[in-house]
């Protein structure tokens, strides 16, 4: 091996407690990477952990909240100090907005725009930071999908084209993944299915030819 020391690939996946989140973790494991798991709190995390180590990957909980400039900074630097390097970045974390527009509260619609747009953009500020300065390209991932969130998702798509553009020359991609309607503990709510008259369910049936999977399809 040439006296060389060979560094597993690393990645950070945001909103990784449950959800596309965690199966999204969880994949990358499988293919080989260390990953360190954020979310805002929670045992879910550290379960989520444990299954990573026991696929004979290490993982990292970073316990924070990702619209904090300061919290991603730290959890990108943590993720440097622990693991040597980040290779990929994955900005997940999200909150719906269940109220219709005429009835949502300001102060709703602002964390909604904080946690689903401002994030993105400071996880890909700092991933892109660290990547380019380990000069070996890189990988940053952003997840774009009721009124709030899909005002502040599709803007994800603008910020990714523009730092897509931006980063090319250091070979670094940066894309979207957009899953549509998935059935994680976001999509299991009743006043989202309040919205449509019903009980659980009642949301997906209002979407024409419903068949919704879950993250790990």
């Amino acid at each position: 091996m040439n006296g060389q020391v060979y560094l597993s690939r690393v990645s950070i996946v945001t909103g990784a407690s449950k959800g596309i989140g965690r199966d999204i973790a969880l994949r990358l494991a499988d293919d080989g990477l260390d990953v360190t798991i954020n979310s805002r709190g929670g045992r879910d995390l550290e379960e989520v952990a444990k299954e990573i180590r026991a696929k004979g990957r290490k993982a990292l909980c970073y316990v924070g909240d990702v619209a904090d400039e300061t919290a991603v900074r730290g959890m990108v630097e943590r993720t440097v100090e622990t693991f040597g390097r980040l290779d990929v970045m994955v900005a997940n974390a999200g909150a719906p907005v269940l109220d219709k527009l005429v009835e949502l509260a300001v102060e709703d619609w602002d964390r909604c725009i904080a946690i689903n747009l401002r994030s993105v953009m400071l996880c890909y500020k700092y991933a892109a930071v660290q990547m380019v300065n380990q000069g070996e390209g890189g990988r940053i991932i952003g997840g774009p999908q009721v009124c709030g969130y899909s005002a502040s998702k599709f803007a994800i798509r603008g910020l990714t084209q523009c730092l897509a553009i931006e980063l090319a020359a250091h070979k670094l991609t940066v894309n979207t993944y957009t899953p549509g309607v998935i059935l994680t503990p976001m999509t299991d709510v009743g006043p989202l299915d309040k919205l449509y008259g019903g009980t659980h369910g009642a949301y997906t049936k209002h979407v024409r030819d419903s068949s919704f999977p879950y993250p790990h399809d």
